[in-house]
């Protein structure tokens, strides 16, 4: 099994590596975060044997366990990737080390809220919808600079950059064009907010062209997902 997952892992890191020097880009300035959902904590072991550092999860109280069995790992950052609640932020901020979906001020407060004294800044990203569907998570286009404005005033929060998730019914590489011109507002708001995380299995390439920072790679890296009883 370790063996199959240091292929696949191979494998991936091969094919952004060869998307970022087709986009004349360094391969050193992606980061691949391998998404763990429903796999167990050993996974991630597995993972951080063959070097992976950034690992993330869609989860609250997945992350939070894994978090807990895994700390012994030294460097192993998380990333929390999934819709938060409010009153989940505090158990969020305890596990993550950045957070790629905040997607309204109420959220953005109650992290910022949930420091406790003497903890590190947290890294976050706002989170762009990039459909027409409200329901969908990620703040309005028309909102992303106010939304920017107002994370950049919480003082235990550092805004990293834009977060986003292409379409089902969209071209990859017509969405992530339209988030390259969304992370050009936002970094008017806040210049060193340079973090693009975008880009998954099937549109990471697509990604890579457009700027993408962070990619959020899962069952092509980790295998299929275990079934849920």
């Amino acid at each position: 099994m370790q063996d199959q997952l240091a292929r696949r892992l191979t494998e991936i890191d091969d094919r952004i590596a060869a998307a970022a020097r087709d986009a004349g880009r360094d391969p050193a300035e992606l980061t691949r975060i391998v998404v763990t959902k429903f796999h167990p904590a050993s996974l991630v072991e597995e993972l951080y044997a063959l070097g992976v550092r950034d690992v993330g999860e869609n989860r609250q109280q997945e992350m939070t366990a894994k978090t807990a069995e895994t700390a012994a790992l030294v460097d192993l950052r998380w990333h929390f990737i999934g819709q938060a609640q409010t009153n989940k932020a505090r158990a969020v901020r305890a596990a993550a080390s950045v957070v790629h979906t905040v997607d309204r001020a109420r959220l953005a407060d109650a992290l910022d809220r949930a420091a406790e004294p003497g903890q590190d800044v947290l890294d976050v990203l706002v989170q762009v919808n990039m459909t027409d569907d409200p329901e969908r998570g990620g703040v309005a286009p028309d909102g992303l600079v106010a939304l920017a404005e107002h994370v950049s005033g919480c003082s235990t929060l550092k805004l990293r950059g834009l977060m986003a998730v292409a379409p089902l019914d969209e071209e990859p590489a017509r969405a992530f064009a339209r988030l390259h011109g969304y992370a050009e507002r936002l970094r008017a708001v806040a210049p060193e907010a340079r973090w693009i995380s975008a880009g998954m299995t099937g549109d990471f390439t697509e990604a890579i062209q457009a700027g993408a920072t962070h990619l959020r790679i899962g069952s092509a890296i980790t295998g299929p997902r275990p079934l849920r009883g």
